[in-house]
């Protein structure tokens, strides 16, 4: 059975702000003739590698909220120019935009079981994507999602 990771997406405002950051890289990596996968480089290699790449996804906390998800390719331990080992997150380019769900701050990454992952968004709207940041919290404050 798959398990994805959880991580908050530091420096990102919204959902948006991330894609064009994906775009970037993609055309890059395109330009390089590498392939066009995204990669994240994170400290800690999970212990539960084959589960994770297994059908995983790596779930973004965005401004105090779950709001979309990437699909994991493989998880590859590299090491720095400093001789520190590290994981990079292989992951597909596409995002997945999910139902909004509130997370609290968290350092480095987390396991996420399957059940308690946030459904994905099936219709343009759904979730409340036209909504401002300030408006869409405060659904979330009172339980909308």
């Amino acid at each position: 059975m798959a398990i994805h990771l959880i991580k908050l997406c530091v420096g990102v405002k919204e959902i948006e702000q991330l894609e064009s950051w994906r775009t970037q890289e993609i055309l890059a990596r395109r330009a390089a003739g590498e392939p066009e996968v995204i990669a994240h480089v994170t400290r800690m290699m999970p212990t539960r590698k084959d589960e994770i790449e297994a059908g995983g996804s790596l779930y973004w906390v965005i401004n105090g909220a779950v709001q979309c998800r990437s699909e994991i390719i493989a998880l590859e331990q590299i090491q720095g120019e400093d001789g520190i080992k590290r994981c990079a997150i292989i992951m597909a380019p596409e995002l997945i935009r999910t139902a909004p769900s509130p997370k609290r701050p968290f350092q480095g990454w987390r396991y996420l079981k399957p059940e308690d992952a946030p459904r994905d968004l099936s219709a343009p709207g759904e979730g409340g994507e036209g909504l401002s940041d300030e408006l869409r919290a405060r659904l979330m404050e009172i339980g909308a999602w």
